[in-house]
């Protein structure tokens, strides 16, 4: 819960168990990532916590379905599905028009990204990228391509199981909200540093989407749900 005027904004605090550890062994990234000196605290402007507003007219905004470059189009190689769910506060109410941004490793394991040096395909029909906006009750709603495990070249061992990234803005560039949900039943799942960071064991069940019954019809489709909670004891935890 939010106190306090605009010059200065305190919240209750994390339980430190339902976040992801700020130092992982064996990630060594996790180090760089945390300060390593106190933050110097400075008071907030407006202008910060209010603006830029518009910013589905700043931010290119996608259809929601994310299985083809252009509607219509040749849809990608793999399971498709869909992902649904609301964002709510930490009071229960939900939150309209913020902006969601998802990114994810195609079927292959393969991002498009120059850092990726997994030697797995690219898909041309995918680009594993896109933005959309909550309606008027909080929901959300995309259709994609399952991704793919993939190894993290750093390591001699380490496979991230398959997660797809998720950055919800709200109605400032201060207000951001980001962390990767988790297919259940992903054997990669219970050797993943990053996931197993979170060590409350209900904390880390809030990052597993929540696979929907099964159907057969005209368009053949796994279906998954997660809702967000963005404060409060039962937040989704934050995982970068």
């Amino acid at each position: 819960m939010a106190t306090g005027s605009l010059s200065k904004i305190e919240y209750l605090p994390y339980d430190d168990g339902t976040q992801t550890l700020r130092q992982i062994k064996g990630y060594p990234r996790s180090w760089t990532r945390t300060p390593a000196q106190p933050l110097i605290e400075r008071p907030l402007t407006l202008s910060e916590t209010t603006g830029p507003i518009g910013l589905e007219r700043r931010l290119e905004i996608n259809q929601g379905d994310l299985s083809c470059v252009v509607p219509g189009g040749p849809r990608a190689i793999g399971q498709f599905i869909s992902v649904a769910g609301r964002v709510f506060d930490e009071d229960g109410a939900p939150i309209a028009g913020a902006v969601i941004e998802i990114w994810q490793a195609n079927a292959a394991g393969k991002y498009i990204h120059q850092l990726d040096r997994h030697q797995a395909p690219l898909d041309p029909n995918f680009t594993g990228q896109g933005r959309f906006l909550t309606g008027a009750e909080g929901q959300y709603e995309f259709r994609t391509i399952k991704p793919g495990g993939y190894p993290v070249m750093e390591s001699d061992w380490w496979w991230r199981p398959p997660h797809i990234h998720f950055s919800i803005f709200g109605p400032s560039w201060m207000n951001r909200f980001v962390t990767q949900i988790f297919f259940p039943g992903e054997p990669l799942n219970e050797s993943d540093l990053l996931l197993n960071g979170v060590v409350d064991l209900e904390a880390r069940q809030r990052l597993l989407f929540q696979p929907q019954p099964t159907k057969v019809g005209a368009l053949n489709i796994l279906e998954f749900r997660l809702d967000f909670v963005l404060r409060g004891k039962h937040s989704t935890p934050a995982l970068d």
